[in-house]
C-alpha cells in the first residue's frame, strides 16, 4: 500500500470539491478524481505535481510515486504530498504500535493519560505510557493519589536493577516501616498486570521490569516511524503546548567567540563543541534557536594590527591564508612593541628624557590608530573590516568541519558608543556607579548586603579617560539582543574563568530594572583542556590539532586493506573520525572538570570513544548492507521472534531514549547523551553473538534486522545531538 492508499485507508484524505460528510475511502474514487486537490482538515495535502500553484498551500514536498496499476492500467502519475500531509501519515505509521500497546491496559487512553498526568506525551515517549500505567496499578495497591507516585518513579542504574524503581519513602506513608510497606505493595502487585512483571524490593525500593513482547512489538515501529525525530519532543519548544498557534519560545546561544585575526585555538574548543551541542539540543526540543558568535573584534590590538600589516604586510599571504598571515605579522610588532617598551623603561631609569620617543612609540600609535577607528575615520574602518570579513570566511570552515553554524556573527564593534553612554547614564540614574580617582566602579558591597556583594567584588565599567571596559559593553549588548530578539532564554557558553563576570553582568542588569531579562540568562561554564601547548609553550591551534588526529586516523584505517578500498573518500573519512575523537574526549565528563588532551587515548576503537561509536555505527551499516533487506519486507518482521535478553535488552535501552533526552534539558551535560550512547553500543557489543542476521532462518534475520536498524536510529540520532556525523563505512 502506498503513502496516499493508506491515507485514504483511513479516511484522511478526501477530494477538495467532496463534502465532508461523504465517506471518501475508495481507492477507485481516488483514481476518478487524481487531478482533484486533496486534503485532510481544510489544508491542501496531496495533489498532481503539475497542480495549479494556488492550490499549494505547504512549503515543502514529497514526491510519492502511487500505485496506480491497479487503479488506471498502463499509466503512473506522481503526486504530492505536503509537509503537513507526511506529518499526518508519519502519525498514522507510529500511532499502531501504541494503540496496540494501549489495548492490552483495559481502561487505559492516550488521552486520559495525557489528561491526568501533565507534561506527558506517550505517543512520542512510551516510558510515559508505562509510568502512566504504573503509577494507577501502584495508586489501588498503595491507596497513594497516582499524581503522587508518578513523579517518583525513576529509573535505575542499570536494566540488571530494573527498568523503573519506587523509593517507598518518597510517598511518605505513616504508619509503618518502609521496607515493611515495600514487602506488603510488591506482594499486592497484581501477576497478570500486562506491562510489568512482578516487583522485586530491595530494603526501601521496588524495581519494576517492563514484559518483554509487549515492549518489543511496540518500541522497535515507534523508532521506525519516527526515524531522526524519535527521541525528540517539539512541544517542549512550544509557549503553549495546549496552544500551538502561540508560537516556539526562542533561546540565544552565544558561544565559540574567537579574537579576530588570531587562529582558533584549543581554548575556544570547548564553547565550540558545548555551544553547538545545546544549540542541537534545543532545536531538537523545538525552540528557535538563535546561534550567536560574539566575536573579539575591537580595541586597541586592531591598531596594532594595522600597523603591523602596513609595515609588513603581503597581499598574496593575506588572500591565501588570512588569519595566519595576520596572527603572524601581531607575534612580529607585538614582539617589537615589547622590546620597544624595555628599551624606553631602561633609558627612563637612567635619566634620559623619552618622551618623545613615547610620543611616537609603537603603543602610542595603536592608540592613536584605534582612535581613528573609534572617530569612524573610513580608511581605518576599510581596514578593519577586511580582517574581520576574512577571519570569518576562514572560522566558517572550521565550523563546518564541526557540523556547526551561526545565524549572527556579532562582536564588541557592534555595540555603539551611545548605547553605552545611554547605559552609563542609567546607571548613574539608578546610583549603581559612583566615581573613583576619575574612573567609573560599581561597589557592589555598597548595593547589595552580606557576603554576596562583597563577593561580587568593585568592577571598573569606565576608565579615567572615558574609554568603556568589556562589563559596560556586555550591559548593551545583553539589553539590544532583548530587545532585538526577544528572547525567553540566553545562554553563555564561556569558560568558568569568567565566572565573576557574568554574575557582575546579571547582577547589573537586575540592578537597572531588568531582573525579568537577568532571570532569563543563564552561563553555562566549563574547565580547561590542559595539554595543549607545544613543547616550547605555545599554543596550539585547533587547524593543526584537527590535521594530527585526521591523519592519524589515516594510519589507522590503511591497516585494513580490503575496508580501505571500500571507502569512498578515505581523507574525508578520516577527518570526521578525527573531530569524533576530539569531540568524544571533550564531552566525556563533566562540563566543570578540566581534562588532559590525550592524543593516542582519543583515536583508540577500544575503550569509550568517538572512533568506537563510530565502528559500532559503520557495522550496524554494513550488516544491513549485506543482509539485502529492503524497507517494505523490514516493515513486515514478525518481531514475537526477537526473544533473547539481548534483543530484549536492546529495546530496554532504545525505551529510555526519550527520556535521556528529556533529562539532558535539565542537566544541559553533553555527558548525559555520551553515557547513553555508550551503553547503547556496549549492549550492542554483546549481543552480535546471539543476534546472527545473515545466514539466519529468513523470518529471523528480517526480525534482528529490524532490531538493529532502529539501533542504528537510535545512535544515529544521538550522535547528531552531539555533534558527530555517523560514517557508514570505515
Amino acid at each position: 500500500m502506498t503513502a496516499c492508499q493508506a491515507l485514504f485507508s483511513r479516511g484522511v484524505l478526501r477530494a477538495s470539491n467532496c463534502p465532508k460528510s461523504s465517506a471518501v475511502k475508495s481507492a477507485s474514487f481516488f483514481a476518478r478524481t487524481y487531478s482533484s486537490s486533496f486534503v485532510c482538515s481544510g489544508r491542501p495535502h496531496l495533489y498532481r505535481k503539475n497542480c495549479p500553484s494556488s492550490t499549494k498551500n505547504a512549503s515543502s514536498y514529497t514526491t510519492i510515486a502511487a500505485s496506480l496499476s491497479t487503479l488506471q492500467p498502463g499509466r503512473s502519475s506522481t503526486f504530492l504530498l505536503s509537509r503537513a500531509g507526511r506529518r499526518t501519515y508519519a502519525n498514522m505509521t507510529t500511532a499502531a504500535p501504541i494503540d496496540q500497546l494501549v489495548k492490552q491496559v483495559d481502561g487505559l487512553s492516550l488521552d486520559a493519560v495525557k489528561a491526568k498526568f501533565p507534561d506527558t506525551y506517550p505517543d512520542l515517549n512510551i516510558m510515559d505510557l508505562y509510568r502512566a500505567h504504573l503509577s494507577t496499578v501502584l495508586s489501588e495497591v498503595t491507596g497513594v493519589d497516582a499524581a503522587l507516585i508518578y513523579p517518583q518513579l525513576g529509573w535505575t542504574s542499570g536494566l540488571e536493577k530494573g527498568d523503573m524503581a519506587l523509593p517507598v519513602p518518597a510517598l511518605r506513608v505513616k504508619g509503618k516501616k518502609p521496607d515493611e510497606l515495600a514487602q506488603e505493595w510488591a506482594a499486592k502487585f497484581p501477576d497478570t498486570d500486562p506491562l510489568f512483571s512482578k516487583p522485586t524490593v530491595s530494603q526501601v525500593h521496588m524495581s519494576f521490569f517492563l514484559k518483554a513482547s509487549p515492549l518489543v512489538n511496540a518500541v522497535i515501529p515507534l523508532v521506525h516511524g519516527k526515524g531522526a525525530e524519535y527521541g525528540f519532543n517539539k512541544n517542549d519548544g512550544l509557549k503553549d503546548p495546549k496552544d500551538p498557534s502561540k508560537g516556539q519560545k526562542r533561546i540565544i546561544v552565544e558561544f565559540s567567540s574567537p579574537n579576530i585575526a588570531k587562529p582558533f585555538h584549543a581554548g575556544h574548543l570547548r564553547s565550540t563543541i558545548i555551544g553547538g551541542f545545546l544549540s542541537n539540543l534545543y532545536s531538537g526540543a523545538g525552540w528557535d534557536v538563535i546561534r550567536i558568535n560574539y566575536l573579539g573584534d575591537w580595541g586597541k590590538q586592531y591598531g596594532l594590527l594595522a600597523l603591523a600589516y602596513e609595515k609588513y604586510g603581503d597581499e598574496e599571504a593575506l588572500q591565501k591564508d588570512p588569519i595566519n598571515h595576520l596572527f603572524q605579522l601581531y607575534v612580529r610588532i607585538n614582539t617589537e612593541m615589547t622590546a620597544e617598551k624595555e628599551e624606553l623603561t631602561k633609558r627612563k631609569e637612567a635619566g634620559e628624557d623619552v618622551s618623545a620617543l613615547e610620543a611616537n612609540s609603537l603603543d602610542e600609535q595603536a592608540r592613536r590608530y584605534f582612535k581613528k577607528m573609534t572617530d569612524r575615520d573610513a580608511d581605518a574602518l576599510a581596514m578593519w573590516k577586511r580582517f574581520r570579513d576574512l577571519s570569518i570566511v576562514r572560522y566558517k570552515d572550521t565550523y563546518a568541519r564541526l557540523n556547526i553554524h551561526f545565524d549572527e556573527y556579532s562582536g564588541e564593534s557592534q555595540v555603539t558608543e551611545e548605547a553605552m553612554n545611554e547605559v552609563g547614564k542609567l546607571m548613574e540614574e539608578k546610583k549603581i556607579c559612583k566615581e573613583d580617582k576619575g574612573a567609573q566602579l560599581i561597589d557592589f558591597s555598597e548595593l547589595i548586603p552580606g557576603k554576596e556583594g562583597k563577593r561580587l567584588e568593585k568592577p571598573l565599567v569606565r576608565k579615567r579617560d572615558g574609554t568603556a571596559l568589556y562589563l559596560t559593553r556586555d550591559i548593551s549588548e545583553l539589553l539590544g539582543r532583548h530587545e532585538k530578539y526577544h528572547f525567553d532564554k540566553m545562554i553563555y557558553v564561556v569558560a568558568s574563568a569568567q565566572d565573576l563576570h557574568l554574575r557582575q553582568l546579571f547582577k547589573i542588569i537586575e540592578l537597572l530594572g531588568f531582573k525579568d531579562i537577568a532571570d532569563k540568562c543563564q552561563h553555562i561554564n566549563f574547565g580547561l583542556v590542559l595539554g595543549m601547548s607545544t613543547r616550547k609553550g605555545t599554543v596550539k591551534f585547533l587547524d593543526d590539532i584537527l590535521r594530527d588526529v585526521a591523519d592519524k586516523m589515516h594510519e589507522v584505517m590503511k591497516k585494513n586493506e580490503n575496508k580501505y578500498s571500500q571507502i569512498e573518500d578515505p581523507l574525508a573519512t578520516a577527518d570526521v573520525l578525527g573531530i569524533s575523537s576530539v569531540m568524544v574526549q571533550d564531552m566525556s565528563g563533566k562540563r566543570i572538570n578540566n581534562y588532559t588532551f590525550n592524543m593516542e587515548t582519543m583515536t583508540s576503537f577500544e575503550g569509550d570513544t568517538g572512533p568506537y561509536l563510530q565502528y559500532a555505527h559503520a557495522r550496524l551499516n554494513s550488516i544491513r548492507r549485506k543482509a539485502g533487506v529492503s524497507d517494505e519486507e523490514l516493515a513486515k518482521a514478525d518481531l514475537s521472534l526477537l526473544t533473547e535478553t539481548s534483543a530484549i535488552n536492546l529495546c530496554r535501552h532504545m525505551a529510555g531514549w526519550p527520556d535521556v533526552v528529556k533529562n539532558t534539558l535539565k542537566t544541559l551535560e553533553p555527558t548525559t547523551v555520551l553515557t547513553y550512547l555508550f551503553k547503547l553500543t556496549h549492549a550492542l557489543s554483546s549481543s552480535y553473538d546471539q543476534l546472527q542476521v545473515v545466514g539466519s532462518e529468513p523470518e529471523l534475520m528480517k526480525a534482528r534486522l529490524a532490531l538493529y536498524t532502529a539501533v542504528q536510529t537510535v545512535l544515529a540520532n544521538g550522535m547528531r545531538l552531539i555533534g558527530l556525523t555517523p560514517v557508514d563505512r570505515m
